[in-house]
């Protein structure tokens, strides 16, 4: 059961941040678990680490060999372990990793609705009216923010908890190339249009200002 998180009100949660440009997707993983074990220790506050990567597919135990990229088009594919299905990354998409420890009355569905609304707030405040989903029975889970006009996908979420602690955490699509989307079945949804802020709004914003508008949304504690 959601309790812990409604449409219209998110608890208070500062995070620390750390801020990087492009970083290999393996070599953040490697970064991502180093944080996590940290913040099990408690050693470390909770944290958002806002970054890019170069372009690659992510793929879970989850995702069908019939979702994959043809390997043609030359993107590699990396089996992950986050939740959800498979995602691309690339430059022009904004990720966030959630480095969060969880309150004894919240598990990790919990803190993705929490993640889905930080994400609509910050994109109302971009000039793109946002909402999240709820599953019906017996779909594929609709998990992400999707555009409230035009009924698009323009961030993905994909996380898990370990020991208390979340981690990996969300892509949100700025002005990066859409094409490779077509290039596989994202989010297990053959018929999923994904989106980005340059595809929807007249005059997008900067990824600079995307992230700091983001960061604002999930409380970022000042340095």
């Amino acid at each position: 059961m959601l309790g812990v998180v409604s449409e219209r009100t998110v608890r208070a949660r500062p995070l620390a941040l750390i801020h990087d440009e492009l970083v290999d997707y393996e070599q953040a993983m490697d970064r991502m678990n180093d944080l996590v074990a940290a913040r099990q220790r408690d050693e470390l506050p909770d944290t958002l680490w806002l970054l890019s990567h170069p372009q690659v597919f992510t793929a879970t135990k989850r995702t069908a060999a019939e979702h994959l990229p043809d390997p043609s088009h030359g993107i590699p594919v990396v089996l992950t372990g986050r939740g959800g299905q498979l995602t691309y990354h690339g430059p022009g998409q904004l990720v966030g990793y959630l480095i969060v420890k969880l309150r004894p009355d919240e598990g990790v569905v919990d803190y993705v609705r929490e993640v889905e609304l930080r994400l609509v707030e910050a994109l109302e405040k971009l000039g793109l009216p946002a909402e999240r989903r709820e599953t019906p029975p017996g779909s594929e889970l609709l998990t992400g923010v999707w555009t409230r006009e035009t009924g698009r996908k323009i961030a993905s979420i994909g996380m898990r908890a370990g020991r208390g602690v979340t981690s990996h955490g969300f892509a949100l699509n700025v002005d990066g190339d859409l094409d490779p989307w077509h290039f596989a079945v994202a989010c297990g949804m053959p018929d999923v249009d994904m989106t980005s802020l340059a595809r929807e709004l007249a005059e997008p914003p900067s990824m600079g200002h995307v992230r700091r508008v983001v960061a604002e949304a999930f409380e970022v504690t000042p340095a």
